[in-house]
């Protein structure tokens, strides 16, 4: 998915619901801060949202645009209603939540906008979910230098994990940590 298809997919989801604003808690919320996203970070042809005012409209967004949906067998992507509980990203994060407006499409007056989670909030609820290929996205984050360690193991702090959870997750994001940091020093 690129930044195009993230917005084709809020403008469509605007004219399904009625509503106009959406929050994008998935991979593809990267493209929110960094529209030209290492390729291997946009694997992804789904985009997580929900309208943020009314995420129990999230339900309309998957029946008309979700996975194996007519919009998703025209253009290979599609959206994934989903709610607000569905985010385990660190205390705060509504707070840093990254705006995208979303050009208004050909004979339609709404103008959508998209709150993307913020880069640091992303790769730590990714990495809170403990799948292998969310923890291949943490890397891939740090090495292409879009997000910065030390900021991830402090919010990592504050992700809503239970303890021993929180202290698995933690140990894991200290190794892949330091290893960038190792491997940043080495290229030096």
């Amino acid at each position: 998915m690129r930044r195009k298809d993230l917005e084709h997919v809020i403008a469509a989801a605007a004219n399904v619901t009625g509503e106009d604003e959406f929050v994008v808690i998935g991979s593809q919320a990267v493209l929110g801060s960094f529209p030209a996203a290492p390729e291997t970070m946009l694997r992804s042809m789904e985009a997580d949202v929900y309208p943020l005012h009314r995420p129990e409209k999230a339900d309309e967004i998957d029946g008309a645009l979700g996975d194996g949906s007519p919009f998703e067998a025209t253009f290979g992507y599609y959206a994934h209603g989903v709610g607000p509980e569905t985010a385990k990203a660190p205390a705060g994060w509504e707070a840093r939540l990254v705006r995208v407006p979303v050009p208004a499409r050909l004979l339609s007056d709404r103008q959508p906008v998209a709150w993307c989670l913020e880069i640091h909030d992303l790769v730590l609820a990714k990495v809170a979910a403990r799948r292998e290929r969310d923890w291949d996205f943490a890397r891939e984050a740090l090495k292409a230098g879009l997000v910065n360690g030390g900021e991830l193991l402090k919010r990592a702090e504050d992700l809503p994990l239970d303890p021993p959870t929180l202290d698995y997750v933690i140990g894991i994001l200290r190794t892949i940590v330091d290893v960038d940091v190792e491997a940043e020093a080495d290229r030096r």
